[in-house]
């Protein structure tokens, strides 16, 4: 799509690929580019949460995605025992949890380098591609657009222009460095270990989070051939040891875990960062995924939230540049992720703190009050709905947006949509239009009609029922969707002026 690019991704890790993705999809030129000569091959990160896939199935292909991967329908949490191992506190099934909330109830192990091929073909399938060992040099902006100097691998160098630039490549993100934004944060003291390996005996689906008296350990499958891959919190004897290997960790990992390790195809040792850039967006560029936001492991939150920046922006970009919508539009963005990922930051930086904490206040903490609050928690619905609905991210909301406007039932502006299925299909199967639409739950007044069809926006009308009411929607109210499956507008009144309004003040048409 370098014929007529008018936007330039940098980076082709899984947050630029679905960019060039929501851009491909909707007919909008652009460049993408990437340092490495091709997607990576390594696992790294694997898990995919229930919004992303959400987000999968409106581009089609999120069952491909489900298939290819490995599904976690329950988390372990085991404590240190009497006799020096360890034993189960609680199972806890996402399925309990999250069924009624999501189609996915579910974590999805699926390794990032199965992950970046199948959108790689997505995006070829888009008419798309990735301009590999190609890097940006430089970078400087005005008022009309942007220049960049792109070179590759050989020597030949580029100077082109842009509307856009989108830095989409990682912590150490050259358009990041280019803009002089600010990456605030820091590094947790405590060194983390990772390795990938094989363990003896039938395989484990479940995702384990076994905590001891000075170390931690997370296990979850990472391919269907069997491979697991162990997290943890290297012991504090061992913080100073330069040639960390399994082998010095084998016997209390297997132990705290309860497994037998056959064997260790990788190991690695590393220190995690907590940092969020000053800014998202610059003039006429925009950080999504890790170059604006790195996090501890907690919760996998990672690699999604980045997904998520790229759906937001992508159709924002599309309208802009397709002339839908005032490029204002685009100022949504900063108040939206931005304040999204300070939140998450925040959230996971006080959780990390308290699961790796020293002393001996550090092993009461994962000994016994760890795991006695989580089992008290896992028997109450609301305190697990909560739980599951904070980690797949489902609960991400955007009701300070100046796209956001009114409050019906129990659902604002800037909220997700509620998914509710039945046996007739589901409310979530308009939204692989990837475009504005309305919903009603119960009777659509004819006015309503009159000027959604005027202003080319599809009403999408739905039986009211026992699930719509319980989903925290309101009979008979209208609901304004946007690309991205978040309600722009909720108003209990169907009145016609209303929507015209709304896509007044927000600058941008739904069709």
């Amino acid at each position: 799509m370098d014929a007529r690019a008018e936007i330039l991704i940098v980076g082709a890790g899984p947050t630029g690929l679905v960019l060039g993705l929501a851009l491909a999809r909707r007919g909008i030129g652009f460049r993408l580019i990437d340092a490495e000569p091709g997607p990576g091959a390594q696992s790294r990160a694997m898990a995919v949460h229930a919004r992303t896939l959400e987000f999968y199935r409106q581009f089609g292909f999120a069952d491909e995605v489900v298939a290819q991967g490995i599904v976690s329908e329950a988390i372990r949490l085991r404590a240190p025992d009497a006799g020096g191992g360890s034993r189960e506190v609680v199972r806890i099934r996402f399925g309990d949890i999250g069924r009624g909330l999501s189609r996915y109830p579910f974590v999805l192990s699926y390794p990032q380098d199965l992950h970046e091929r199948l959108l790689v073909g997505r995006l070829a399938a888009a008419g798309g591609g990735v301009e590999w060992d190609t890097r940006l040099t430089g970078l400087v902006q005005d008022a009309d657009g942007v220049e960049a100097t792109i070179a590759r691998t050989g020597g030949e160098v580029e100077v082109a222009r842009f509307a856009y630039v989108c830095g989409c490549d990682g912590a150490h993100s050259a358009v990041r460095d280019a803009l002089g934004t600010g990456f605030g944060g820091g590094v947790y003291a405590q060194p983390f270990y990772v390795a990938d390996v094989a363990i003896a005996g039938p395989g484990d689906t479940d995702l384990r989070v076994n905590l001891g008296e000075d170390i931690l350990a997370l296990m979850f499958p990472v391919r269907t051939t069997g491979m697991h891959r162990l997290i943890g919190l290297v012991p504090r004897r061992l913080w100073d040891k330069t040639d960390l290997g399994f082998a010095d960790i084998r016997a209390e990992v297997e132990a705290l875990v309860g497994i037998r390790v056959a064997e260790v195809n990788w190991f690695s040792r590393y220190r995690v960062h907590h940092r969020v850039a000053d800014r998202f967006t610059v003039g006429r560029a925009f950080l999504l995924g890790d170059a604006g936001h790195v996090h501890s492991p907690v919760g996998g939150q990672g690699m999604n939230t980045g997904i998520g920046d790229a759906v937001n922006l992508g159709w924002k970009l599309a309208h802009v540049m397709s002339g839908r919508a005032d490029p204002r539009l685009l100022a949504s963005y900063d108040p939206e992720r931005l304040t999204f990922a300070r939140s998450l930051i925040a959230t996971t930086d006080r959780l990390f703190s308290v699961i790796v904490a020293g002393g001996v206040g550090g092993e009461l903490l994962r000994r016994i009050a760890i795991p006695a609050v989580v089992g008290v928690g896992a028997r109450f619905g609301a305190t697990r709905r909560a739980a599951f609905g904070r980690v797949s991210q489902i609960r991400i909301a955007y009701r300070d947006s100046p796209l956001s406007v009114g409050a019906v039932g129990a659902v604002r502006g800037g909220d997700r949509l509620p998914w509710v299925a039945d046996g007739a299909g589901d409310n979530f199967a308009p939204l692989d239009s990837l475009d504005w639409q309305a919903h009603v739950y119960g009777e659509v007044h004819p006015d309503l009609g009159a000027e959604a069809a005027r202003l080319g926006l599809p009403v999408h009308r739905f039986a009211w029922s026992a699930a719509t009411e319980k989903a925290g929607l309101r009979r008979d109210a209208v609901y304004v969707v946007r690309p991205d499956g978040h309600v722009g507008l909720a108003a209990a009144d169907q009145g016609a002026a209303g929507l015209a309004a709304y896509f007044g003040e927000i600058g941008a048409r739904p069709g």
